[in-house]
Formats: C-alpha cells, sequence, structure tokens
C-alpha cells in the first residue's frame, strides 16, 4: 500500500466493563497507517485516561462521542465526526456496531473495515470484515453484501510495532522455567486475576518470579495490590504496561485470557495457559489447543487456582512441551498481517467507485 491519501478514523471503545482488547487491536492498525504515511483520529465514548493518554503519545488525537454506544445516533455522530477529519475510512470494532451501524456509515460515503469475533451480525455491509482467529470460516458471514470482502484467519492478526519488533528473535527454553507473566485483560471484570496470584504460591518450583499486568480500567486494582503484598511471592504488579512485548520476552511461561494476547503471546513464541471469560474466547482457546499453540484450562469458573497450579507446574518443568508450543505458535501468527489488511484497504479504494 502507498502513503494513504486521507485519516483514517477509528470507531473504538475501551473501558472497565468491555475491557481494552477492541481497542488495542485497532492501535496495531491505527499504527501501520502512520508507518505508510497516513494520520489517524480515535472516535470514542468511552475510554480510560491512561489509553486516551496512550493514544495521544502516538500522535493519534481522540474524539469524543456523545451517544448511546451502537446506537443511530452514535452512526450519525461518527460519520460526521470521520468526515469533519476528512477520513474516507472508518474501521469499527466493538459488539455494538451492528447491521443498521454499518449500513448508516456506508450511506454516509465512507468505507467501512469491521472487526467481527464470531458473525454477531444479522447482515453485514462492511466492505471488509475481518475475523482474525483460528476458527474463522465463511459461514457466520453468508448475509453480507456481494461487495463485502472477507479477511479470515491467523494471515490477518494485527499487532502493535512492539511485537513487530522480534521478526527474528530466538527464544532460550530452559529446563525448568522460573519467569510467569500473568496477563488477564485491561480490565478483567470477572477478577480471575485474584485466583493466579495464590496459584503462583502453590507452584514447587524454586526460585519462581511473577510479574502481574493489568490495565488502569481494572475496578479491583486496590485488592489485588493488597493481594501481591500478602503473598509472600517474588511477585511484582504492573498497571498500564507499555511494553508488553519486553516482558513477554522476558517470560518463560503465562497465564492469559483469550483474547488478542493470544496473537501477541504466539508472536514471541510464550507457552500459555489459557482461561476463557467469554464464549466467544473459549472457542478461541480451544481452537489454539487444537493447533498445538496454547493449553486451554476451560471457561473462567471452572478454573481453580489448584488447577492453575498444577497446569503451570508441569509445563514450567517440561521444556520439550514448551519448546513444542513456543515453535507452533510462532509458526501460525508470521506478524504481516496489519501489513495484509492494508493492502486489501487499498485494493477496495482502487475498486469499483462507491455509490
Amino acid at each position: 500500500m502507498g502513503s494513504p491519501s486521507h485519516p483514517l478514523a477509528i470507531r473504538a471503545d475501551a473501558g472497565a466493563r468491555m475491557g481494552t482488547g477492541h481497542l488495542m487491536r485497532c492501535l496495531a492498525l491505527a499504527q501501520a497507517w502512520h508507518d505508510a504515511g497516513g494520520s489517524c483520529v480515535f472516535l470514542a465514548a468511552e475510554l480510560p485516561a491512561a489509553l486516551e493518554d496512550r493514544l495521544a503519545t502516538e500522535g493519534m488525537p481522540v474524539r469524543r462521542v456523545r451517544a448511546e454506544p451502537g446506537s443511530a445516533a452514535d452512526a450519525e455522530q461518527t460519520a460526521r465526526l470521520a468526515r469533519a477529519t476528512g477520513a474516507a475510512w472508518v474501521v469499527v470494532d466493538g459488539y455494538g456496531f451492528g447491521t443498521s451501524f454499518q449500513r448508516a456509515l456506508k450511506q454516509a460515503g465512507l468505507w467501512v473495515l469491521a472487526h467481527d469475533d464470531y458473525g454477531h451480525c444479522d447482515h453485514y455491509h462492511a466492505d471488509l470484515v475481518l475475523n482474525q482467529n483460528l476458527h474463522a470460516e465463511e459461514a457466520p458471514y453468508r448475509r453480507r453484501e456481494p461487495s463485502t470482502r472477507l479477511l479470515l484467519g491467523t494471515d490477518y492478526v494485527l499487532l502493535r510495532r512492539e511485537f513487530l519488533a522480534y521478526g527474528d528473535w530466538e527464544r532460550a527454553i530452559p529446563g525448568v522455567g522460573r519467569k510467569v507473566l500473568v496477563t488477564l485483560g485491561g480490565a478483567d471484570p470477572e477478577n480471575i486475576t485474584e485466583r493466579v496470584i495464590p496459584a503462583l504460591g502453590m507452584v514447587p518450583i524454586e526460585g519462581l518470579e511473577a510479574v502481574v499486568v493489568v490495565g488502569g480500567s481494572n475496578p479491583h486494582l486496590n485488592a489485588l495490590r493488597g493481594t501481591v503484598a500478602r503473598s509472600g511471592l517474588r511477585c511484582e504488579l504492573r498497571v498500564n504496561v507499555s511494553d508488553m512485548a519486553g516482558l513477554m520476552a522476558w517470560a518463560d511461561a503465562a497465564v492469559t485470557a483469550g483474547g488478542s494476547s493470544v496473537w501477541e503471546l504466539a508472536r514471541l513464541g510464550v507457552p500459555a495457559l489459557g482461561i476463557g471469560r467469554a464464549p466467544q474466547e473459549t472457542q478461541l482457546l480451544r481452537g489454539a489447543a487444537a493447533r498445538g499453540m496454547v493449553i486451554d484450562l476451560g471457561f473462567h469458573r471452572d478454573v481453580t487456582p489448584e488447577l492453575i497450579a498444577v497446569r503451570l507446574a508441569r509445563l514450567l518443568r517440561d521444556p520439550a512441551e514448551r519448546a513444542r508450543l513456543s515453535q507452533t505458535s510462532r509458526r501460525m501468527v508470521d506478524g504481516m498481517g496489519p501489513r495484509r489488511v492494508l493492502q486489501a484497504m487499498s485494493e477496495t479504494e482502487q475498486g469499483p467507485a462507491r455509490a
């Protein structure tokens, strides 16, 4: 794709209820757009201050949407704000941006890229529908416009610059792993992290170290600080981390949720235990486990500290298993996703003129 001739508008929210995954994968696409020579603006109805500051450091301004997310008023404001910034493309990422929302943006004369994880729309009007999951297939998207193009599978995984910088990096696999990264989403409303910390104390491996990463929108942050302080573990709690890739490179293993962090860990070849927080995450982890990328512990309500401890200890003591998981996951996520998505956007622009 050549240098974009117009800004990119991204409509995505983040917060304690929905987490930060939608916005952070959009940030990866925005960075790629920037690197190609374009500019980007984020349109948000809900956005924690820490994430707005993060976008500001990236040179990406935020315009506020003053409407119920996913509503007709939201669609109208999104189209107006996109046009005011000179954008021709709007990227939407969130389960509320359904059929009528996409149709309204198209009727406003905009190109639309819609992120999707499980086929949540009755009908798709977007020019491009992106589902970067292993289980992505055409069947949920049969009800779509003839011009709608599907971008399906891990070839289109969107990774931020920090992960792409590790393209030729080689992971060392020690005989016994002792460095554990815990990353259960930017919000973790179910507070799964509270179960993982005591599990670390049950792992009978001398010299175990852990870094627990949480987002600033985590509603349990103060309680987690107390849990870590009382644990007696070599455990560090970090908030609003800007270099997740560096932590993933440090870790011998990870405990993760079933969102975008699965693909980030895969690119860095981190052997991981996965815990699903929602049906789509459970499906993602089940598929990733079937491909030999992660160890799936199941839905969070069924996961106990004891189970986490047993499976983590087994993984840390098994260098062959860690090597297998690492090599398989790196093969599945090659880091070229942002470039492929930009190319698809460019091809869309070069296609038939918009109505």
